[in-house]
């Protein structure tokens, strides 16, 4: 089925003019097969299922088929489709083209009359808008469909009321799709009992024009819009962080400007069994303002393999200066940098504050736009997004190699700390 979704349209036309019409209708009508990951929900024990994916994904056909065929298999069904508001209901869930008429059997018609949904079985779809959440009490349903409940106004209360109000049947069940915008009826609902969430990326989906993707791709890879928009990522701001996922995209820029200075900071691993290395190339321009232009951190690399990663760098972006934290021993960091690239000058810095304390002043020029990043990197973003105002980090991974390596190098390059470090020509 994969195959002849991908297939180019003469192809399909071909592999489809081959088979009966009986054969056509049949294969047509097996979701199951024409489905990709995250538009099934995989398990049978739930009572909700949220589904969390990006634009295109096919959120909208899952739901619309997994309500015909709740439909299908309950005759005389009361079912609640929820929308923002009665309009995205109607031109969405019902007459969008993944929504319930469009993925409508030939041999189940439905009948939208009055608003209502009818199906052949003689179930019904009501239509619901969050905005009104008070049409919501009182009714009763065997089961529901919620679309976008991030964009819903008054969404607790309308929640509450559909909530209340499914309990009709032995197994009341709920479908949710959503792009995973934060707030808090989103939190809430993934926190529930019974909640079982399938994931997926605009990507993901072969029927969508390999050019739209590439497009996509090319505009909005790594940023926030495109990791919440195209790859279904939920990303939420850390109480307290030194950056928010708003400031950085505030400081962003396509290309950097002639630099007079370039350096790669590195966060050496702690020990020599393979924990990560922070390695990130940053760059001045005349007027003062940083860019940073490279994260080319590494994990489960050798002390060679690392030292080596961070010689390419240097390489590549012709840097001035490896700026290399010795706390974790001098000795040892000057070692494995001499054995990769003996030309290469290193500046050895020990670090006497925790590395929240050493973050807030490189945050605080972020602040005032004169620090850019030269692109996306989300790994180092979601760091440097975990990193706590008086200490603590709250993001990926057991420690913020990626972000303490950036602050050295924009340390190195704005503000000009010296200390009791000592410059090797190694």
């Amino acid at each position: 089925m994969r195959a002849l979704a991908r297939a180019d349209p003469e192809t399909q036309a071909a592999t489809l003019a081959a088979l009966s019409p009986e054969q056509r209708r049949e294969l047509l009508e097996r979701w199951e097969r024409w489905a990709h990951a995250g538009q099934l929900p995989g398990v049978e024990d739930w009572r909700i299922w949220m589904i969390l994916a990006g634009r295109g994904f096919g959120k909208t056909r899952a739901a619309a088929e997994w309500v015909s065929a709740f439909a299908r298999c309950h005759p005389g069904a009361r079912i609640a489709l929820v929308g923002a508001t009665l309009d995205d209901v109607h031109r969405v869930m019902i007459g969008g083209e993944g929504g319930l008429q469009a993925s409508a059997r030939e041999s189940e018609p439905t009948l939208l009359k009055c608003g209502v949904l009818h199906f052949a079985s003689g179930a019904m779809a009501f239509p619901y808008s969050a905005a009104a959440p008070g049409k919501l009490r009182g009714p009763e349903h065997h089961a529901g469909w919620c679309d976008e409940i991030a964009k819903w106004r008054d969404g607790d209360a309308a929640w509450d009321n559909l909530m209340m109000g499914l309990r009709l049947g032995e197994q009341p069940q709920l479908v949710v799709t959503t792009t995973p915008k934060p707030g808090t009826l989103l939190r809430r609902v993934r926190t529930l009992p019974g909640v079982h969430e399938t994931h997926g990326r605009t990507a993901d989906n072969p029927h969508l024009p390999a050019s739209f993707v590439e497009a996509m791709t090319a505009h909005y890879a790594g940023t926030r819009l495109g990791r919440q928009e195209l790859d279904g990522e939920l990303l939420e701001d850390v109480a307290g962080a030194l950056w928010t996922r708003a400031l950085i995209e505030r400081c962003r820029a396509a290309v950097a400007p002639e630099l007079v200075r370039i350096v790669v900071g590195v966060d050496p691993p702690a020990s020599a069994e393979g924990d990560a290395c922070g390695i990130v190339a940053a760059g001045v321009a005349s007027d003062g303002r940083g860019y940073v232009l490279e994260d080319a951190s590494a994990a489960g690399l050798t002390p060679d393999g690392w030292a080596r990663a961070v010689a390419a760098c240097a390489a590549r972006h012709d840097a001035d200066r490896v700026v290399a934290e010795a706390n974790q021993g001098g000795a040892m960091v000057e070692t494995v940098l001499r054995t990769a690239e003996a030309a290469l000058p290193v500046r050895l810095v020990h670090a006497s504050r925790g590395k929240s304390a050493r973050a807030e002043p490189i945050a605080a020029l972020y602040e005032r736009g004169r620090v850019a990043h030269v692109g996306a990197f989300p790994e180092l973003e979601d760091e440097l997004c975990g990193l706590v105002a008086g200490g603590g980090y709250e993001g990926p991974g057991r420690s913020p190699d990626r972000a303490d390596a950036l602050v050295w190098a924009m340390d190195e390059l704005m503000l000009g700390r010296r200390g009791p470090a000592s410059v090797r020509g190694l």
